[in-house]
């Protein structure tokens, strides 16, 4: 005969008012955790209480019930209610709803209390964020969801973004696929599709990490911190109809902007806009691009111009500002640290003395009419307009004491940039295009160096080079009667000229886009401006002026000079002679280079010079960026990217590169050669050998090492 089962009896719930509640002192919570008993409090007032007390009876000494009760279970909402009664927003008396256990049962209080506490399972992550999205579906706000859960609405925003990630991906983080992490990585991009491609392209990988989810996310977008970006405004592009993607968990320098094709829109148009006003001073020509290569006004004669006088408002603002500053500097010249309102107006000083010291540069009428302007924007997102810059064609005309008739004058003239009979000719602005590459093919066989690339690194290091030169004049010095020296003895032929020496200067037929903005041509370009603003425009004057320099002055003259002849380019040998450099000459070149930097102490990586996607990472094949890696960061940082795709690797490579004083090969000093200098006696011609980086038994095209297209983003 079958047992019946025994059934299972709750204990009653009752409501007993508030007065005849007292908190047990077999509650095992000691130490505050979660929220406070003030916001509890804050809670129970808005929206009651959501669970009973678990109570029991206070027995007297002979066992009977006194009408009080004990709370093992619910002390922090016990609290809570004694507190709303003390504000007296809570009677006395209030009943409060709570399951009475039977004062017989084997079950000690203790035991209640510690498993209420351990029981119940915490709410899911995910349930919150679609809690709270539902809430919101519902018609509250993101502040009044803050609100009422004690939080910030920065909070409630970051868990609605959360539960805006695709479902599927949400799925996934609920099956504990993917960590809190990864998905807050998704938050960045609002496109579910891309969501989940990017999830599928890196789920297969053991590499998951949150910022590759981000960067692949933000591939095809522009930072906020770009120049264009800086040079639109964010309003402006948002107003257009642009969309910016931010990421609310980690700094993000304002985001990213989504629609590059609207960006480069905008740019162009707003650099229009600032060259036609250019265009009303009446210059000939103006070309616009958001940026212009290092050497672009090669082969161009700059005018000079007058700059403007300051008016009198002006010079007194200067006076005032400059009396201020040094009122301050000798009021809080025995300060230790200066207080932050004292340093900001230090600061904004120097600003608006650095602006005022900024004079616009009047140009002869008869110069603009036939020079140009270069309208481009600058590092720090401003428009700049580099005015005053003559073609070749139009350069005046030589008056002949003969001319025959006027028409040939103005023809002439025409042709030369001149107005004609009619008055000012038009502007002509010519807004330039970016160039597009395409992407190389993969390949793991490690070939030479693209030719395009090794052009590119060497014009790095020849710039590099020249700085160091004009920094060092007594090399300079060694350097030029080195070449004399040659030249008188070796009977080397020589070019025309009354001293048959002369610096030709060597400009470069390919260049990465960040040479302009390199630490050495910056320095050169400064040097160059500050001895033009000093020499004398006549022959005869600049003679005198010459020779009344000092030694110094002379030397660093001469070493700024002569490092405009410094060529460390490689460019392909012309084996059948002509045109070109012969690989003797070139491997001469190259020695001779690796010499000079020697001694000059040149070190590309303190010359500014960082292995990136543009410049090198992006350029060569999969090996080449692997062995970089284990060369500049170790075996380990190598194992790390080697299943990476080509683009992601080439990121990462830049990233575990960036402190790690690594170069390529032709940016490396060769090493040391005991015999003598390669290209000196010319009978070493024909066993000369290029240097490794360029060796290989395959010949490689153009479209074997073309650069990835370029990424907005970085």
């Amino acid at each position: 005969m079958a047992t019946a089962i025994q059934k299972i009896t709750l204990s009653p719930s009752r409501d007993i008012p508030f007065n005849k509640l007292t908190l047990s002192q077999a509650n095992v919570r000691r130490i505050k955790a979660g929220i406070s008993i003030e916001e509890l409090a804050e809670d129970i007032a808005r929206r009651g209480l959501l669970q009973s007390l678990n109570v029991r009876p206070v027995l007297d000494a002979d066992g009977a019930e006194t009408g009080l009760y004990e709370i093992p279970a619910g002390g922090r909402r016990y609290r809570a209610l004694e507190r709303l009664v003390k504000q007296k927003r809570l009677a006395k008396t209030a009943p409060v709803p709570c399951v009475v256990r039977d004062p017989a049962t084997p079950i000690l209080a203790e035991d209640d209390s510690l498993a209420e506490n351990l029981q119940r399972a915490p709410l899911h992550p995910l349930d919150q964020f679609r809690a709270f999205q539902k809430l919101r579906d519902k018609g509250q706000s993101e502040e009044d969801i803050a609100a009422a859960f004690f939080t910030s609405a920065h909070v409630v925003k970051q868990r609605l973004r959360l539960a805006g990630v695709s479902p599927k991906l949400l799925d996934i983080y609920a099956e504990d696929g993917m960590t809190l992490e990864q998905l807050m990585a998704f938050t960045v991009s609002a496109d579910h599709a891309r969501q989940e491609q990017v999830w599928e392209t890196i789920a297969g990988s053991w590499s998951k990490e949150p910022y590759q989810i981000r960067r692949m996310l933000t591939e095809k977008t522009v930072r906020a911190s770009d120049r264009r970006a800086m040079f639109v405004g964010l309003d402006a592009y948002e107003a257009a109809g642009g969309t910016v993607l931010r990421d609310l968990f980690q700094q993000d320098d304002g985001g990213w902007l989504a629609d590059v094709a609207l960006l480069d829109t905008l740019v162009a148009a707003k650099l229009k806009t600032e060259a036609e006003a250019i265009a009303a001073e009446g210059w000939k020509w103006i070309e616009v691009a958001a940026d212009f290569p290092y050497g672009h006004t090669h082969g161009l004669r700059q005018i000079e111009g007058v700059a403007a006088e300051r008016s009198a408002d002006e010079q007194a603002t200067i006076d005032a500002l400059n009396a201020e500053y040094q009122r301050l500097e000798a009021e809080y010249e025995d300060a230790d640290e200066l207080p932050d309102e004292v340093d900001a107006r230090l600061g904004e000083i120097e600003a608006l003395l650095g602006e005022l010291d900024n004079r616009p540069v009047i140009f002869d009428p008869s110069d603009i009419n036939r020079a140009g302007v270069f309208v481009s924007i600058g590092a720090d997102g401003r428009p700049v307009a580099d005015r005053g810059y003559v073609r070749p064609d139009d350069e005046a005309p030589l008056v002949l004491p003969d001319a025959e008739t006027d028409g040939a004058t103005a023809a002439t003239s025409a042709r030369a940039g001149e107005p004609g009979p009619s008055g000012t000719s038009r502007t002509v602005i010519t807004v330039g295009g970016q160039p597009i590459e395409n992407e190389d093919d993969e390949d793991d066989v490690i070939k030479p160096l693209p030719e395009r690339l090794v052009i590119e690194l060497t014009a790095h290091r020849t710039l590099a080079l020249r700085d160091a030169v004009a920094s060092n004049p007594e090399i300079a010095l060694t350097a030029l009667l080195h070449k004399l020296v040659i030249d008188t003895f070796q009977r080397t032929n020589t070019g025309g000229g009354c001293l048959e020496a002369s610096v030709r200067h060597v400009f470069f037929p390919a260049q990465a886009a960040d040479l302009k903005d390199s630490p050495s041509a910056r320095a050169i370009a400064e040097r160059q401006d500050a001895w033009k603003a000093d020499l004398p425009h006549d022959d005869r004057a600049l003679w005198d002026w010459l020779s009344a320099l000092d030694d110094a002055s002379r030397l660093s003259l001469l070493a700024h000079c002569v490092s405009f002849g410094v060529n460390a380019l490689y460019e392909k040998p012309n084996p059948y002679g002509g045109n070109g450099v012969s690989q003797h000459g070139l491997q001469r070149r190259l020695t001779q280079a690796d010499r000079l930097a020697r001694a000059t102490g040149l070190d590309m990586v303190e010359a500014g010079w960082r292995p990136s996607v543009d410049n090198y990472l992006g350029r060569v094949p999969k090996r080449r960026i692997v062995e970089a890696v284990r060369e500049g960061a170790g075996d380990r940082a190598a194992q790390l990217i080697e299943q990476l795709k080509k683009a992601e690797m080439a990121k990462e490579a830049e990233r575990l590169l960036a402190d790690a004083r690594w170069l390529p090969e032709p940016l490396r000093l060769a090493e040391t050669d005991t015999s003598s200098e390669a290209g000196e006696p010319e009978a070493q011609g024909s066993s000369m050998d290029l240097p490794a980086f360029l060796s290989g038994d395959e010949e490689v095209s153009d479209e074997d090492a073309e650069p990835l297209p370029a990424i907005a983003a970085e």
